[in-house]
């Protein structure tokens, strides 16, 4: 996934495993797009911190000191004196308010999951940010280590609990329990087709008719005719699990098994008409030259996208799709393709955690800090872009532009997206386009399952290194049109050698299990 609404998965580079330690009695014990750049505040946002109020006494005790480690993505690194300026302000601003004093740390993104686990091994961090595919430090992999506090008695009934809806919670849980705090953006997954407005124009394109992935295939052929390179941009990406989403939740095992939407059950989804037609329509497209032999092989460049010799690729759908257009560095519109469904990991691309070493007076102090954080516009900006007037500017209207050059963070990784002031460039009605964005996003029926491959981790490693071999390559058109039926068999083969009808009984049971417990 390339380009920054696949921000998430680009930056999940941080592979190697590390062991995460410091549990306590509250500690987890049961085991488990695009960045518009937009950041949206005002109405929403509380009235100078009077909606926040603290969950924890303030008024004489002496504040509970907490840690905090961020990643930063916008700067190779942020100026430590400007960081110590910004701790102090917080400081200094949530005095009055919550019974709370923070230590910022800001690591660069490069480092941060080695740093992290570094903090948590010594117990030198309370709140840290995370997410789903943050590596050794990833959502699954702190709750298999039980490394995250278990916050699900602290969190009800708080300003912070109120300030997300129930749902995003929901998909946010591990077995019914809280560990994470999700930063609140677009919270559901869902996917269109990005092109260049230019091509449209030139070919003299009628959208209108495309409802469907094979919709497109005369608007490919043009393409092809006229020496267009890639008609169709893949960009190494499994299509059938981004376009098939509406018929199959594919958390709980990418394009190999999926829960059916239509029953509800976890199937084998390589054995369903639906996988079977498109790897043959993909077949065929690519031996038409729809798609280059470069995606089967992996060797289509990362910057293919940034050109203007390609037709039609992915994007994830965000509340501001006009973004494609900053992205790509070219006039682009989308096709919207699928439903957007909040599932168990739309609402964990960016979120926070609270380190399982912590006391419940700690906890309950990271809770009480980003209660404030996620409603008060003051906070909020100080804590995403800096100081006024160093860091970033604000006009009349409300609308910030950011320096840059100290201390640079972006919404989708700092808090709620209705507490931040707008960036400038971004529509003023930024908060509603999002609040509507979630609202008309539906929930799936798997939403909150967590598969569990502790007992079967053998078998769905050697399935993953199957689907690399064959799986990968028939959903990229590295088959003929005549090899694509007997492909498939091999493939089943092999997976089944591999261990995967062991692994797919596994998630079956534990899905049934699951949906009992609801």
């Amino acid at each position: 996934m390339k380009g920054k609404q696949f921000l998430a998965a680009v930056l999940a580079t941080t592979m190697a495993a590390a062991i995460l330690t410091g549990c306590s009695s509250s500690a987890a014990t049961e085991q488990t797009q695009a960045d518009t750049d937009t950041a949206a505040g005002g109405s929403a946002a509380s009235a100078a911190g009077t909606t926040a109020a603290a969950d924890s006494d303030s008024s004489s005790a002496e504040p509970v000191e907490i840690t905090i480690d961020r990643a930063t993505f916008n700067l190779a690194s942020s100026d430590a004196d400007e960081v110590q300026k910004i701790q102090d302000a917080i400081n200094a601003y949530i005095e009055d308010k919550i019974n709370v004093k923070i230590v910022l740390n800001d690591i660069p993104s490069g480092e941060y999951g080695d740093k992290v686990n570094l903090s948590l091994t010594n117990n030198e961090v309370n709140l840290f940010w995370t997410a789903s595919w943050q590596g050794t430090v990833s959502t699954d992999n702190l709750v298999m280590q039980n490394a995250a506090y278990n916050i699900t008695d602290l969190l009800q009934g708080s300003d912070l609990y109120a300030s997300i809806p129930e749902e995003v919670w929901r998909a946010s849980q591990y077995d019914g329990q809280d560990y994470f705090i999700p930063i609140y953006k677009e919270s559901a997954e869902g996917y269109d087709l990005v092109y260049p407005t230019a091509m449209a124009e030139k070919y003299g394109w009628d959208l209108s008719t495309v409802t469907e992935l094979k919709d497109i295939e005369p608007m490919l052929a043009q393409m092809q005719a006229d020496g267009v390179k890639y008609p169709l941009l893949m960009q190494k990406m499994p299509f059938f699990s981004k376009y098939y989403i509406d018929k199959y939740d594919f958390t709980v095992g990418g394009t190999m098994m999926a829960v059916d939407r239509s029953t509800d059950e976890i199937v084998n989804t390589i054995q369903t008409a639906d996988y079977q037609d498109f790897v043959a329509l993909i077949a065929d497209w690519a031996a038409k030259g729809y798609i280059s032999d470069e995606e089967a092989t992996k060797t289509v460049p990362d910057t293919a996208i940034m050109g203007t010799d390609w037709g039609f690729a992915a994007w994830v759908d965000v509340p501001i799709n006009e973004a494609a257009t900053t992205t790509y560095g070219q006039d682009c519109d989308v096709i919207h393709m699928t439903k957007n469904w909040a599932n168990s990991t739309s609402t964990l691309g960016s979120c926070y955690a609270i380190a399982s070493s912590s006391t419940e007076e700690q906890a309950q102090a990271c809770l009480d800090f980003l209660g404030l954080l996620y409603t008060d516009n003051t906070l909020a900006d100080l804590y995403t872009y800096g100081i006024e007037g160093t860091d970033y500017d604000k006009d009349e209207a409300g609308f910030v532009t950011q320096k840059g050059d100290l201390y640079n963070h972006s919404a989708w990784e700092s808090g709620s997206v209705t507490a931040i002031s707008i960036v400038s460039g971004n529509p003023a009605d930024s908060i509603q386009l999002y609040e509507d964005f979630n609202d008309q996003s539906v929930e799936s029926s798997a939403s909150g399952f967590r598969p569990d491959y502790t007992s079967v981790e053998a078998q769905w490693t050697a399935c993953q290194s199957v689907y690399d071999q064959y799986g990968y390559v028939l959903e990229e058109g590295g088959y003929a049109p005549e090899d694509v039926a007997a492909a498939l068999e091999t493939y089943q083969a092999a997976l089944d050698d591999a261990g995967y009808q062991e692994v797919l009984k596994t998630l079956q049971d534990q899905y049934d299990t699951w949906k009992a417990s609801k």
